[in-house]
C-alpha cells in the first residue's frame, strides 16, 4: 500500500493538470482565481492590492516548468514574481522576478538564488520575445549537481553545485515550496523608482497555465523520489536528477548571456571592491 500510494503521488506530481490540486491562493481577496476548471490562473493587481498563490506540496530537487502570460501594456511599476522558496531563517531560493517596463520596452527577467539566507547572485536578462502577447514557459531545473533556469526550452543561467570543491553552499537539504506573485514594487522596479506605476491602467493582471512540476515531493520528513518508490517510476522519470546541459544547450546558453544579459554579479567589481564572490573566480 505505502509504495502503491508514493506511486500515485509521483504520477500526479509528474502530470499534474488541474491548478485547483497544485495551488492554493494565498492572498490578495479575491484579485487571485483559479478558472476555466482548473485550467488557468490569473492574479491581478490595483491601487489597494496585489494577489498571490503557493503550491500545496514542498519540494526537494525536481524540475518545474509553468507557462506566464505577464502584464501588458504599461507595467511600469509592477512585478510579477515566480520562485522556490524555503521560507526559513536562512532559507534558499531560486528566484525568477518579471519587472514591469513602459509601453514599448522590454521587461527585465532578473533572477537570484539564495543559499542559506544569502543572496546577491543577481542576473538580469531582457527577454528575445514579447511576453506579453502570449504564454511562455520558464522552467528551473533543480538537481543535486546544478540549477537551470529555462525560457521556452534555452537555458539563460546555470548555477553549479561547488559546495566540496570551493565551499560555495548549495541548496540541497531544504524543501522548497512554489511561490508567485504580482504587486507594486514602484519604489525600485522601473529604472530604479523613476518610473511609477500608472494606477489608471489597473487593474493590471498576468496569467498561468500548463503547470507541470516533475519533482521529489517532500512529505512528513521524505522523498517521493526514495529508493522504495524508484523501482516502480518510469525509466525516463527521473533523468533531469542528473540533467547537464549539452553542447547544443551550452551554445544557446552563451548565445542568451552574450545578447540579452544586461546584469552579472559576477563582473561587478565595483560592488564587491574586496574581491568577486569565490564562484564567480573560477571558469563555471
Amino acid at each position: 500500500m505505502l509504495l502503491m500510494l508514493l506511486l500515485v503521488s509521483s504520477i500526479l506530481v509528474c502530470y499534474a493538470g488541474n491548478l485547483n490540486g497544485d495551488f492554493d491562493i494565498t492572498w490578495g481577496d479575491g484579485r487571485g482565481k483559479i478558472l476555466n476548471n482548473g485550467q488557468l490562473l490569473t492574479l491581478s493587481l490595483d491601487r489597494a492590492s496585489g494577489s498571490g498563490f503557493q503550491s500545496k506540496h514542498e519540494y526537494l530537487f525536481g524540475k518545474i516548468d509553468m507557462q506566464i502570460k505577464l502584464v501588458p501594456g504599461n507595467s511600469a511599476g509592477t512585478v510579477t514574481t515566480y520562485y522556490l522558496s524555503s521560507k526559513r531563517s536562512t532559507w534558499d531560493e531560486i528566484d525568477l522576478e518579471f519587472l514591469g517596463n513602459l509601453s514599448g520596452d522590454p521587461y527585465i527577467l532578473h533572477t537570484n538564488i539564495y543559499t542559506q539566507g544569502k543572496g546577491d547572485r543577481e542576473q538580469q536578462f531582457y527577454l528575445w520575445f514579447d511576453p506579453t502577447s502570449n504564454f511562455h514557459t520558464y522552467s528551473i531545473l533543480w538537481n543535486p549537481q546544478r540549477i537551470i533556469l529555462s525560457v521556452d526550452g534555452t537555458p539563460i543561467r546555470e548555477f553549479k553545485n561547488l559546495e566540496a570543491s570551493i565551499g560555495v553552499p548549495f541548496p540541497k537539504s531544504q524543501p522548497m515550496r512554489i511561490f508567485s506573485s504580482l504587486w507594486n514594487a514602484d519604489d525600485w522596479a522601473t529604472r530604479g523608482g523613476l518610473v511609477k506605476t500608472d494606477w489608471s491602467q489597473a487593474p493590471f493582471a498576468a496569467s498561468y497555465r500548463n503547470f507541470n512540476a516533475n519533482a521529489c515531493v517532500w512529505s512528513s520528513g521524505a522523498s517521493s523520489c526514495s529508493s522504495s518508490s524508484s523501482s516502480t517510476s518510469r525509466p525516463t522519470s527521473k533523468s533531469w536528477l542528473t540533467e547537464v546541459l549539452d553542447t547544443s544547450k551550452q551554445e544557446r546558453l552563451k548565445w542568451v548571456q552574450k545578447n540579452y544579459m544586461i546584469y552579472n554579479y559576477c563582473i561587478d567589481i565595483k560592488r564587491f571592491p574586496q574581491g568577486l564572490p569565490p564562484e564567480c573566480r573560477i571558469k563555471l
